[in-house]
């Protein structure tokens, strides 16, 4: 909630955070999180540390969405995971 402009509200049977679109939802259980990452950075961050991250096996996987297994990173780790995932949320802006 400290990324700026951020929003909480319910999502299926998870909180989804937004921005002008969502970009991460926790689960019930707080367990893990969903992030919106692009397949590339997916790709890397499961390289790196695929007991933490995990595509999603579907094709909303295949669009870069990656669960997060939270105890498995560090709070500066996830910081940066939401960081990546808030950055493609934000509005477009024209021009750019």
């Amino acid at each position: 909630m400290s990324l700026d402009g951020t929003s909480e509200a319910p999502h299926f049977d998870r909180q989804a955070f937004k921005v002008a679109r969502i970009f991460a939802t926790l689960a019930s259980d707080g367990l893990t999180a969903n992030l919106k990452l692009t397949p590339d950075e997916q790709e890397f961050k499961v390289m790196l540390a695929p007991e933490a991250f995990l595509p999603i096996d579907n094709a909303w996987g295949r669009q870069g969405w990656t669960t997060v297994v939270l105890e498995q990173l560090s709070v500066e780790e996830l910081k940066t995971a939401l960081q990546m995932a808030y950055a493609h949320a934000l509005p477009k802006v024209k021009g750019r």
